[in-house]
């Protein structure tokens, strides 16, 4: 495996689509290597890279994730072969189940059978981008006669984000790799078991360049709460050991008590799963995970107490 890529989550907040040109050059200058989008409730996850990819030659692309749901298969096929004969041999796409909020409370799509349908659409765009007529019945769905006009040349990479060991060994047989959330650097090693070996592994990894712990830390529970009460986030820290650590969180978030959940997250997960210090500090950190097995880093900054710039700046591999 080549030595691991730098990024940096996109698009920032506070910026326009408009404005990121400049930001985009500044970033490749910096030494960053990718800039990772993301598809929940911003700005969808090809518009950023595709000005990215039109404006600043020197960055890879990435999005993580691209819900499996959300488009029909051949729509997705397209978009994600659009985006690579854009960027030829510098985009990489990442597929997930996503979650039930995303899918069915704001898109209206019922969410069943997560890991099918997305094993079913990975199938589907790897038959697609052939070029050849597809015929293509599933549990999933079924696509009749379907041929792509504008197959890519350069194929893109395909990553899957995964949580736990099926979706992980998916990634591991059937795809290039695996994108990781919500993670400690000492998480890395229990995943890229189940995805195997010489595979990419990508993970956002959460940054408050911040030395004061207390609001860092109260910032942090407030983003952990958010996010590992949904079910599937929940369970892929059961399945890492967290359990017992999360459990008072969990029952007082059922039981409606929203400042009782934050104030029961232990110091050592919010310190494990947001990190925070100085600039220096932080970029140790984030190198922690690389050190792990993490291929491809995306940082997300949290820019509490710092100007975005400036964070960026700081937080730069060329530092």
């Amino acid at each position: 495996m080549t030595a691991p890529r730098y990024g940096i989550t996109i698009p920032f907040d506070g910026v326009t689509l408009a404005e990121h040109r400049s930001w985009y050059t500044e970033l490749a200058d910096l030494g960053y290597t990718d800039v990772w989008s993301a598809e929940v409730d911003g700005a969808d996850g090809f518009t950023p890279l595709a000005l990215a990819a039109a404006w600043e030659p020197r960055l890879h692309l990435g999005v993580a994730v691209t819900p499996a749901f959300t488009r029909g298969p051949a729509l997705l096929a397209q978009s994600v072969a659009a985006m690579a004969e854009a960027a030829p041999g510098r985009f990489t796409f990442g597929l997930g189940a996503s979650s039930q909020p995303v899918v069915e409370r704001w898109n209206g799509i019922p969410y069943e059978h997560p890991y099918s349908r997305t094993r079913d659409v990975l199938r589907f765009i790897h038959e697609a981008f052939t070029g050849e007529k597809v015929t293509f019945e599933c549990d999933s769905f079924t696509v009749r006669g379907y041929r792509m006009a504008r197959p890519p040349a350069v194929p893109p990479e395909i990553l899957l984000g995964a949580l736990r060991p099926g979706m992980l060994r998916l990634a591991g047989t059937e795809a290039d790799g695996a994108i990781l959330n919500w993670l400690a650097a000492d998480d890395v090693a229990t995943c890229a078991k189940e995805v195997g070996p010489d595979k990419q592994l990508a993970a956002r990894i959460f940054v408050i360049p911040s030395e004061d712990a207390d609001a860092a830390r109260y910032v942090g529970r407030r983003m952990i709460a958010a996010y590992l009460n949904v079910e599937a986030y929940a369970a892929f820290h059961r399945w890492l050991g967290r359990g017992e650590l999360l459990q008072p969180m969990w029952d007082a978030w059922a039981a409606g008590d929203r400042k009782g959940a934050l104030e029961v997250i232990p110091d050592a997960v919010t310190d494990a799963l947001v990190l925070h210090g100085s600039m220096a500090s932080c970029r140790e950190q984030v190198l922690a995970y690389c050190e792990a097995g993490i291929t491809i880093p995306a940082i997300a900054i949290v820019p509490f107490g710092v100007e975005l710039r400036d964070a960026v700046r700081g937080l730069a591999p060329s530092r």
